[in-house]
């Protein structure tokens, strides 16, 4: 007798082994996360399966749609869950909704405040995207306490102070972030329209050289890092805009060097 169920449990789990490396397998997947879920709910468990259909670098079970209602699955089995408002506000956000994104991570730094430090970063951009720079330039100042040489933050922060036209404090910023990264391409173009906007134009034209030939080294698996919740499907796309990006500064810098010499003569 326990010969024959040795044999049938080797049969179904060679089938099962077939269907999680069909095409299908991801459905199947899903269907699994979903029915297990709910016969063992956990806010852990739903959680994890969020994080698992949220990640950039997991290209096979991306998934936002599954993400967040696994997030709010999440969220309703334990309000209180680490993160999880932080995470549905980074999904609010990416879907362009951002006073639900706003209402969300308002959520997670009132249950969190500083113990969870990166929802301030999140709050910065959904705050920058709303046209709210003084609020989004505090936050990112305040997120850059707890982790001064994060280049993506340094960038976002330089970012709303070009916005609110804080220039000076802008090229600081970005300055002292290229010491640490001195080839990143994201910094480079900040920090060249930072120069360009304080009047340095030649040194905004330098810097913007350099930012191009950083942007045509960039990979889609480092934009995907810089960008971890972005649909990995839009990654060749991402670094397509970066690059078009340096391209468009060095146009228009030349474009203000070539009127200012005009206008000198």
């Amino acid at each position: 007798m326990s010969n024959t169920w040795w044999y049938v449990g080797g049969i179904i789990a060679v089938l099962l082994l077939f269907i999680f490396m069909t095409p299908a397998a991801g459905k199947v997947r899903d269907e699994y996360e979903i029915v297990s879920l709910r016969f063992s709910p956990s806010a852990g468990r739903a959680f994890g399966y969020g994080v698992e259909h949220f990640s950039a670098s997991n290209g096979a079970a991306y998934d936002v749609n599954l993400a967040q209602y696994f997030f709010l699955r999440a969220r309703a089995l334990d309000p209180n869950y680490p993160y999880v408002n932080h995470e549905l506000a980074r999904i609010s956000f990416l879907r362009g909704e951002l006073d639900a994104a706003l209402t969300d991570i308002d959520l997670q730094i009132s249950e969190h405040g500083d113990s969870e430090p990166n929802a301030y970063y999140v709050r910065g951009l959904i705050e920058g995207y709303k046209g709210d720079y003084p609020a989004a330039v505090a936050d990112y100042a305040h997120f850059l306490t707890f982790d001064p040489h994060n280049w993506a933050a340094i960038n976002d922060y330089a970012w709303v102070l070009l916005k609110a036209q804080d220039y000076d404090t802008a090229r600081a910023v970005t300055s002292s972030g290229l010491q640490y990264f001195p080839d990143n391409a994201w910094l480079l173009n900040s920090y060249a329209t930072a120069l360009f906007e304080t009047g340095d134009l030649q040194g905004a034209l330098s810097v913007a050289k350099r930012a191009q030939v950083a942007a045509g080294k960039v990979t889609m698996a480092e934009w995907l890092q810089a960008y971890p919740g972005n649909d990995p499907g839009v990654a060749a796309q991402g670094v397509a805009a970066l690059q078009n990006a340096t391209a468009d500064n060095i146009h228009n810098i030349e474009l203000k060097l070539a009127s200012s010499t005009v206008q000198s003569n």
